[in-house]
């Protein structure tokens, strides 16, 4: 069986929030009248990425996966059950839910998938734009449970305002809530479990308040500030052709940012898939032409090849 660079059609959601960036900027294609969040690389079943071209074109990545055997995913990823990581194109318009995200061991056990830790890059951002992250300072679980009541939870959370570049690790447990204003790719664990605490009052399409999920959300969250700086884990590296920055990297993904002037070599090999995602200008991955929004799944073994153009990219792999 032939391995090959995958371009991936993106499925799209239209959530309350979203706008129409990912539409007018990013090309993305929907019947919907938003664009609130494009799933660039997705194994789960409440929508999955489809092979775009080649000898499995029209197959959905899942099932590539089972046809082509778990070792197109690379030695690295062996110690997962499932395909790990999830990557998607966001557009808050609106503010996201007050949400947390439970960790493995509660997900598993009570919502029969991974749990969800995250990074958010920030692409673009409104002036002033600001995340929810953590709280200002640590607070009890009963204290939680009373402003939640009495609807004061927003006092006690810490606010972070937001530039193009930042990016935010936000580990299973932590409360957290994009504001309206901001465009983020988010690398994050194969899970679509959240916990909202807080959603400002808002009804959904049935015109009735979203379900909040106060009592699993205190569970699993972590009443403390948070833990970890707003800024890449790594310092730019200037390379012949390109740069390349580490942006964050956990047991469940790395993740690298290169902006390419010329072009860059790059590396499948017995370790991990890799996934590109454009988030600006344009390329050839061997042979295969990318785009602002588009995205690639390499298989692992494929081994090396280039990406030529001027673009910036985030490549995301398992190490």
């Amino acid at each position: 069986m032939k391995l090959y660079p995958m371009k991936l059609i993106a499925p799209c959601k239209d959530y309350i929030w979203g706008g129409n960036r990912l539409r007018e900027e990013y090309g993305k294609v929907s019947d919907k009248d938003k664009i609130a969040e494009s799933w660039e690389l997705s194994c789960h079943k409440d929508g999955e990425s489809v092979i775009a071209d080649g000898e499995f074109a029209g197959m959905t990545l899942t099932a590539y996966i089972e046809k082509a055997g778990r070792e197109v995913l690379g030695e690295n990823c062996r110690r997962f059950e499932y395909f790990p990581v999830f990557i998607k194109l966001i557009d808050a318009k609106d503010n996201l839910s007050v949400q947390v995200h439970p960790n493995n061991e509660y997900a598993l056990r009570v919502e029969g998938e991974y749990g969800k830790t995250e990074a958010c890059y920030i692409l673009d951002c409104d002036p002033g734009a600001e995340i929810l992250y953590g709280f200002k300072h640590d607070i009890t679980k009963e204290e939680f449970e009373r402003r939640i009541k009495d609807n004061t939870i927003l006092e006690v959370i810490n606010s972070v305002e937001v530039h193009k570049g930042d990016i935010f690790f936000i580990e299973a447990g932590t409360l957290h809530a994009i504001g309206k204003g901001i465009l983020v790719a988010e690398i994050q664990q194969n899970s679509n479990t959240t916990y909202r605490i807080y959603d400002y009052g808002r009804v959904g399409a049935d015109g009735k308040p979203r379900q909040l999920h106060i009592d699993k959300a205190a569970e699993v969250i972590e009443l403390t500030p948070p833990k970890y700086s707003c800024k890449p884990i790594g310092k730019e590296e200037v390379k012949e052709g390109y740069t390349e920055q580490l942006l964050a990297r956990c047991d469940f993904f790395r993740v690298k940012k290169l902006n390419i002037t010329q072009k860059c070599a790059l590396d499948a090999g017995s370790g991990s898939f890799n996934s590109i995602l454009v988030l600006d200008g344009d390329g050839e991955l061997d042979g295969v032409k990318l785009k602002k929004g588009e995205s690639c799944f390499i298989p692992s073994g494929y081994g090396k090849y280039t990406f030529a153009g001027k673009a910036e990219i985030i490549v995301t792999d398992i190490d």
